[in-house]
């Protein structure tokens, strides 16, 4: 219980901390009015990023969609948009069509149906929103067509089947509008019994509200306005201040921040809360959609952490909720839509939004109100003084908080106490950097299921796909463009089979690419990947492996591809993040021909990368480029070509016939002292040749050496290859250093690789004892701004031994230390001194020039030091306690303005030591 009560304590609430800003009066009148809150929605869809969630345990994927969905549990959502998928990539995947082809309908495609049918079974009131990023290449006109139009009434009537009520429709996401064509759909959705549906235009932005200013029939088509990141910064912005033009807030109907988002799940919840607040403060915006849902994709795509939760380990079953889960909790727990704004109970913190805001929301009848209030731009705690009035209830309220600016599972949606107003009034202190609502409804609370610990998926892994339903998505295949779905094998096989099913190019969102889909462990590293594979007509089928990271477009996708055309000519590329693509190799096999199946396969072990078909390697390529990453099926134009029986194993490196030393000259070195490091490969009699050898050393941070390669073209049987290195040892400590030489070359088809280590000391130097000229010790470093620093001499020129005598003030001093500012001289001591002196001044070879400063440090602390001293000042007197230091350094400043004529003597330097 004293946990509670100490979080409680630091949620501040109800308290009068002594440096509290000015307290906001918030009058919350029953009567007050304000527009018709919609509701707060999550957008799956655009794209791809609930395609995981599918193949979840079944255990955690409902616990997934409880923390979406379930009242009183998490996010609560109260709309959904749903992606209408056109066989074509929208950021993160594609996403199947309805109707690959004109006049065949599949309403089983794809998982939104499923998705919103999981919604709904949670929350039965919750509002569904159908919109298209893409569109099947049969349509004919464009997207902004009849042909688009009924196939929207087709998606509809999929919907229909799956018994769900499609609440909201819009156009072409961030297409813009094309008023005609919205007029027509809603002619169109009339005549085929959705008049319900309501139509938003245009999920763009507010230049919809000018067209429809000026066009009767468009204004009257469509019911709600909504535009895409509306607050400041666009796209992932700040969210510090939102904007709608006058034309939309002076149109009367609902306006929406109908996309916003593309945040970090924990990290972007600060301006999630923000778009919402602020969104209707500043915009009177009534709903916020946020993008996306959730990221049910795999940890190599764009926008791996983004949206409410994380979810890309079905087979672990591991997943992550968001802190964003909870900033959108403290709206979504505490109000319904139909409720009303209270127009003068929302408004600034202070009366500035840089302190926060606040809005307030009442339900039909006034029986309940919430107040939303954020303080994520506030540096200070400030108080919020309430009164309630105008019919609504002024008994207890409750108090909920959630820390968003910096995440804590244990401050995200906590009911931190109760307030009893008096008269109906009471206060309510906030801390900066939370979410608060203060309620007078009950029923909220916060999930307590946990995931799995997250683990790779296992090798071998095999799918014959004959456990799918015809026109289904095969488990952990994640589509990057076109589609692929499980049908009935063709060319005389039986069984199911995977195949492509977009027979066009598809009316895209971004940019084209070959039709591709990913599958697997991005950790995977050396396995082998088959597959059998048929062509339905001339064209080019590929394997992907070592598939990495993803950026966008989809064909910026790092990782290796085996293609094969019907001809028997292949390549093996290479591809990048940026969208470059390498040949590594190209020839050509016995022809594929087409109608028939062939095994084809990719392999990788280490650097070595190996295609083959029908059980026979064609080409064998070394590329160390990608060490890592899934597997993935492909073809590089819009054919229905089918793969059957996709499987990967594990591939164990063959071990080396060779052997790697490394050797120190010497078992320990003093600090700042060289020593050289001997390596050998050597390759014994009978083994293979070591091809392409090369040799590294990697020393500890400190030691100084030339660690580039060194390259030897090849170690025969019975013979070795040396490199030697030389290294200076680390100045600042003494320590035991491991030296790790690595050998990398190959040894017939086998890339390999050797470590071995070898340790050495790094000493102490002996200490100084009895009364000792500095001079004539042992630097441990020396760092001079001129020119070396110089024993028993000034210094001259570039080169040690140049200079002319010591002389300061006219005296000539036989023994000392000649430096140029900026310099530093490090001396060990190890604590066996206890005093250190010296007479100091320019040289008087520098006449009257020079300004500098002369600096004793013992183990890094200041001892002594003189204030600026000039060319032609008489010397310097300097004592220094040295008792128990280590580590010495005279230092000799530039005193601001540059090194010239800055010959820093130090003249008679003496230690005085024990011994």
């Amino acid at each position: 219980m004293w946990v509670l009560a100490l979080l409680a304590a630091l949620l501040a609430v109800g308290g009068h901390p002594a440096q509290a800003a000015a307290a906001t009066p918030i009058t919350v009148d029953g009567g007050g009015s304000g527009r018709t809150f919609d509701g707060i929605g999550a957008i799956s869809g655009g794209g791809g990023n609930s395609r995981l969630l599918t193949d979840y345990p079944p255990a955690q994927q409902s616990q997934i969609l409880d923390y979406m969905f379930k009242p009183g549990y998490g996010a609560d959502l109260q709309l959904l948009k749903l992606e209408i998928g056109g066989d074509a990539n929208s950021t993160d995947g594609s996403e199947p069509s309805v109707e690959h082809t004109e006049g065949k309908v599949n309403c089983s495609a794809g998982y939104e149906f499923w998705l919103a049918e999981q919604a709904r079974k949670r929350n039965p009131d919750i509002g569904l929103y159908g919109l298209a990023w893409a569109a099947p290449g049969w349509i004919k006109g464009g997207f902004w067509s009849t042909d688009t139009i009924n196939y929207l009434i087709s998606w509809l009537g999929c919907a229909k089947q799956h018994d769900l009520d499609i609440k909201y429709l819009g156009g072409w996401n961030e297409r813009g509008h094309d008023a005609h064509w919205y007029v027509q759909l809603r002619a169109a959705l009339d005549a085929h019994g959705y008049a319900g549906v309501q139509l938003v235009a245009d999920d763009s932005g507010w230049s919809t509200a000018d067209d429809m200013a000026k066009d009767p029939a468009f204004d009257k088509a469509v019911s709600i306005l909504g535009a895409h990141y509306s607050c400041e910064g666009g796209d992932g912005g700040s969210a510090d201040t939102c904007t709608a033009t006058e034309a939309a807030k002076a149109n009367g109907k609902p306006l929406w921040d109908s996309e916003s988002g593309s945040q970090d799940m924990n990290t972007g919840a600060p301006a999630l809360i923000r778009a919402i607040t602020r969104g209707y403060i500043d915009a009177k915006m009534t709903s916020y959609f946020n993008w996306p849902l959730l990221a049910a994709i795999y940890p190599n795509l764009p926008y791996s952490t983004v949206g409410l939760a994380t979810a890309g380990s079905p087979w672990s079953g591991n997943y992550s909720i968001g802190t964003s889960t909870w900033a959108t909790a403290q709206i979504t727990q505490f109000t319904r839509p139909g409720w009303k704004f209270i127009d003068g109970a929302s408004g600034y913190l202070g009366g500035k939004e840089s302190n926060g805001t606040y809005v307030t929301l009442r339900s039909p009848g006034g029986t309940d109100y919430s107040t939303v209030l954020e303080t994520t731009t506030a540096d200070s705690s400030q108080t919020a003084t309430f009164t309630v009035k105008g019919g609504l209830p002024t008994g207890d309220v409750h108090v909920w908080a959630t820390a968003v600016n910096t995440p804590d599972p244990s401050a995200e949606l906590v009911h931190t106490g109760d307030l009893k107003p008096s008269d109906g009034s009471y206060s309510l202190t906030m801390k900066p950097g939370y979410v608060y609502t203060v309620t007078t409804t009950t029923g909220q609370g916060k999930g307590t299921a946990t995931a799995p610990r997250a683990h790779a998926l296992a090798l071998p892994y095999s799918d014959s796909f004959e456990h799918n339903g015809t026109g289904t998505e095969a488990k952990y295949l994640s589509d990057m463009q076109g589609s692929f779905e499980v049908q009935k094998c063709a060319a005389g096989r039986k069984g199911m089979c995977v195949q492509q099913m977009a027979p066009a190019k598809p009316i895209e969102w971004q940019d084209d690419s070959d039709a591709f889909t990913l599958i697997g462990d991005p950790s995977w590293k050396n396995y082998s990947m088959h597959s059998d594979a048929e062509l339905v007509k001339p064209g080019t089928v590929e394997l992907i492996g070592r598939a990495g990271t993803q950026n966008r477009p989809q064909s910026h996708q790092q990782g290796y591809r085996f293609q094969i055309s019907d001809t028997g000519a292949w390549t093996i590329t290479k591809s990048d993040a940026d969208g470059k693509h390498t040949v590594l190799a190209r020839s050509s096999t016995t022809a594929l021909g087409t109608g028939t199946w062939h095994r084809l396969g990719l392999s990788f072990n280490g650097s070595e990368i190996t295609a083959s078909v029908d059980g026979k390697a064609v080409g064998v390529v070394h590329d160390s480029s990608y060490s890592e990453g899934q597997g993935g099926l492909g073809l590089t134009s819009y054919d229905t070509d089918q793969f059957d029986n996709l499987s990967f194993t594990k591939v164990r490196a063959s071990a080396p016939s060779a052997a790697l030393a490394v050797k120190p000259s010497v078992n320990s070195v003093r600090r700042g002292k060289s020593l050289s490091v001997t390596t050998k490969v050597s390759v014994p009699p009978g083994a293979r040749t070591a091809q392409g050898v090369n040799i590294t050393l990697a020393a500890p941070d400190g030691f100084v050496y030339d660690s580039q390669a060194q390259v030897f073209g090849a170690i025969e049987p019975g013979h070795s290859a040396v490199a030697t290195w030389q290294l200076t040892a680390p100045a600042t400590e003494a320590r035991t250093a491991t030296l790790t030489a690595t050998a990398t070359f190959a040894q017939g088809k086998a890339a390999q690789w050797l470590r071995q280590d070898g340790t050495v000391k790094v000493v102490d130097p002996p200490p100084p004892s009895g009364v000792t000229d500095v001079g004539g010790l042992d630097f441990l470093t020396s760092a001079n701004g001129w020119g070396p620093v110089e024993r028993n001499e000034a210094v001259g020129g570039v080169n040690a031994g140049d200079g002319t005598p010591l002389t300061v003030g006219g005296t000539v001093y036989p023994k000392g230390l000649g430096t140029n500012s900026v310099s530093d001289i490090t001396l060990y001591l190890g604590g066996n001194c206890s005093k250190f002196t010296s007479k100091a001044g320019i040289d008087d070879d520098a006449g009257t020039s020079g300004t500098l400063t002369f600096g004793v440090l013992g183990d890094g602390k200041k001892l002594a030091s003189t204030p600026t001293v000039r060319g032609g000042d008489p010397v310097q007197e300097i004592t220094a306690d040295t008792t128990g230091v280590q580590t010495l350094d005279l230092v000799v400043g530039d005193a601001g303005d540059g090194n010239a004529y800055d010959h820093g003597d130090w003249a008679e330097p003496t230690l005085t030591c024990s011994g």
